[in-house]
């Protein structure tokens, strides 16, 4: 991830990442203003940063929705020519790290089933598949494979009985 910046992404970042949006996923890609619509809610229910190269250019973005002690990756895109550097990795790292902070149990997603490359990524970080959404993506009717990760619950603080 040589010169790459992870950030907070800002409404400023928005004509890039939408960019990015329609060339990652071409057959159903966020509007700009379902985007901007994520922003709004950022950082009261939402987290969402942008890897930036050494140009300034935005080169991947990833986002997190978090609240009643879940969390859901919303969306992580990487530009072609800068996959297999670790910025998927980063991205998705930061975005757990978040739903740590948050106090979230667990955190769901859903991957197209025919991207084996970030099923994989997920997998490496310790998601498990829960369950499939037949037909999920649109117009081109591909499954999307629900995964799932839980964090390992912190023992209480403060009282402790065996010590009573």
């Amino acid at each position: 991830m040589t010169g790459v910046v992870l950030r907070p992404m800002t409404g400023a970042d928005l004509p890039a990442v939408h960019r990015l949006e329609r060339l990652l996923f071409p057959e159903d890609a966020w509007s700009e203003e379902m985007l901007r619509g994520e922003l709004a809610d950022q950082p009261r229910t939402r987290h969402y940063v942008v890897a930036e190269g050494p140009g300034g250019e935005i080169v991947g973005y990833a986002g997190l929705a978090a609240a009643g002690g879940q969390a859901d990756v919303q969306t992580i895109g990487v530009r072609a020519d800068h996959r297999k550097n670790g910025i998927g990795a980063a991205l998705l790292t930061e975005l757990l790290d978040e739903a740590v902070r948050r106090g979230s149990e667990a955190v769901f997603l859903e991957v197209r089933a025919d991207n084996d490359a970030a099923r994989r990524l997920y997998e490496r970080f310790g998601f498990a598949r829960v369950g499939l959404r037949k037909r999920y993506y649109q117009p081109s009717n591909v499954d999307a494979i629900v995964m799932s990760r839980r964090f390992t619950p912190r023992p209480p603080m403060g009282f402790n009985r065996e010590n009573t």
